[in-house]
């Protein structure tokens, strides 16, 4: 089992991420057939930006694969990839038979934080990804459900704003993820509670396509701003099937903001006629009630012809 209060696996050279660190000997690589190689549901990455694999499409073309990808065994015969989702959907596209890979036996943790590590060394996984896939390593690793281990955050933040103490077994936890946040090497309790776990409270619909890999966090973040829920899900489905570009879709929702605040502007100002009028309306002439009631009649025709 790899402790994860061990030293850091990245070395200390070149800041990659080592894989004798987990305490396996070297291993050589091995050729097995693709066919053989199932995709890890808990792979922390779900987007594949099309340019980029397009790209690595055209080097495994003209190179084959160069890195082995890593994987553990399954029974049957069969391996589970753990990193080089990337090289392998790449080496299908072109019709590669064959593939090296590197085997060890792992645990679910294990596997999750080399799956973890390799993305954030690569820095390709988006907020969202990268925030669901540290709360699935601190779920494994403190053996509780992911909103057991939000809880205990927001508890954390709470003690410490009324300087209040924590019970033993949440002290004991907590120092279990500071520790695992200290080995990712990117936040503390403290930061990872403000800083990311607000992402999961993106619109539903936004964070759905955010998890199934149809959209990129940048484009997806841009169409969050919208507040009305059909014009959101509406440019959302526009976007991914139509591939808007980033500045396209931030065209978009600026044009639905104005005209948003204009429809808004234009209710507050009949609201405050309407008060008027109940507020005036026995000090209001009679030929001036005519003038009134043929205003609203223009107002009613406008607004029934929308």
């Amino acid at each position: 089992m790899l402790m994860l209060s061990e030293p850091s696996p990245w070395t200390a050279s070149s800041h990659r991420f080592d894989i004798n660190y987990i305490g396996f000997p070297t291993q050589c690589p091995i050729t097995v057939a693709i066919d053989l190689i199932e995709l890890s549901l808990k792979q922390p990455r779900r987007y594949f930006d099309p340019k980029k694999l397009a790209q690595l499409v055209q080097s495994v073309k003209e190179h084959g694969i160069l890195e082995p990808v890593l994987v553990r065994p399954l029974a049957h015969g069969k391996y589970e990839l753990i990193a080089g989702e990337r090289r392998i959907r790449a080496a299908r596209t072109v019709g590669l038979v064959e593939v090296p890979i590197i085997s060890l036996e792992l645990d679910d943790q294990q596997a999750l934080q080399i799956a973890l590590m390799e993305n954030l060394q690569r820095e390709e996984l988006n907020p969202v990804e990268e925030t669901e896939a540290i709360l699935e390593l601190l779920s494994l690793s403190l053996k509780e459900s992911a909103n057991e281990v939000i809880s205990l955050l927001h508890r954390f933040f709470n003690a410490k704003q009324r300087s209040l103490s924590l019970n033993q077994n949440d002290l004991i936890k907590l120092e279990q993820v500071e520790s695992i946040l200290q080995t990712i090497g990117k936040f503390n309790a403290a930061s990872f509670r403000s800083s990311r776990l607000p992402l999961l409270k993106l619109p539903e619909e936004i964070l759905s396509s955010l998890q199934q890999g149809e959209i990129e966090y940048t484009k997806a973040q841009a169409i969050a701003r919208i507040k009305s829920e059909q014009q959101r899900t509406e440019l959302l489905k526009i976007a991914i099937a139509d591939n808007l570009s980033l500045s396209e879709i931030k065209t978009r929702v600026k044009a639905l903001q104005s005209e948003s605040q204009s429809h808004n502007a234009v209710t507050e100002r009949l609201n405050a006629i309407n008060k008027l009028i109940r507020q005036k309306r026995s000090a209001i002439k009679s030929h001036n009630q005519q003038k009134i009631n043929q205003l609203l009649d223009e107002v009613e025709e406008l607004i029934s012809e929308n």
